[in-house]
């Protein structure tokens, strides 16, 4: 089962959680009882990874026990094995147009003749691809309101797991 690990800047730990996790290829391990969201090391299967994104995204190895949960896994003994350089900023803006247009017939079905989503995701699909400037991004975000985004994050986990992964794992990454 491949694992990961979402983290902040200098592998500090994003969604909660104390210390540093050691460099690529050193074991971290804790004592005690595995207790989901109190004690053990916490890790993201690829169904879970869409819930837990951040600045930083890990491939880990994991060695002993492992408790599942509905969206991540708790084990005794980690490692990472490498950052994915391919989630950076421009990924993740990509990403989020994906999401969001995925999703946004559902938003102009309700609202036919309100292109201002529309509009939003293609700017801010040009932004990340270098097409558009901050203010124009701003200015389109304003002007749409967070309608289409927040449907995104509500709908098909599973399109937008497998989405992330291609992105990942794409060759067109950098």
């Amino acid at each position: 089962m491949k694992l990961y690990k979402v983290l902040g800047k200098d592998r500090q730990p994003y969604h909660g959680g104390q210390g540093q996790w050691p460099p690529a290829g050193e074991w971290l391990e804790v004592d005690g009882p595995l207790i989901l969201c109190e004690h053990g090391l916490h890790l993201c299967r690829e169904k879970d990874l869409v819930s837990w994104l951040g600045p930083e995204i890990w491939e880990v190895e994991y060695e002993g026990e492992i408790v599942e949960a509905e969206n991540k896994v708790v084990v005794r003994k980690a490692r990472l094995v490498r950052r994915l350089d391919t989630w950076n900023e421009r990924m993740q803006r990509l990403l989020a147009c994906d999401y969001a247009e995925h999703v946004l017939h559902l938003y102009e079905e309700k609202c036919p003749n309100d292109a201002r989503p529309r509009k939003a995701i293609e700017t801010a699909r040009r932004f990340a691809n270098g097409e558009a400037t901050i203010e124009e991004l701003a200015a389109a975000g304003s002007a749409a309101g967070s309608a289409a985004l927040d449907a995104a994050w509500d709908a098909e986990r599973e399109w937008q797991t497998a989405r992330l992964m291609e992105y990942l794992y794409s060759k067109e990454g950098k």
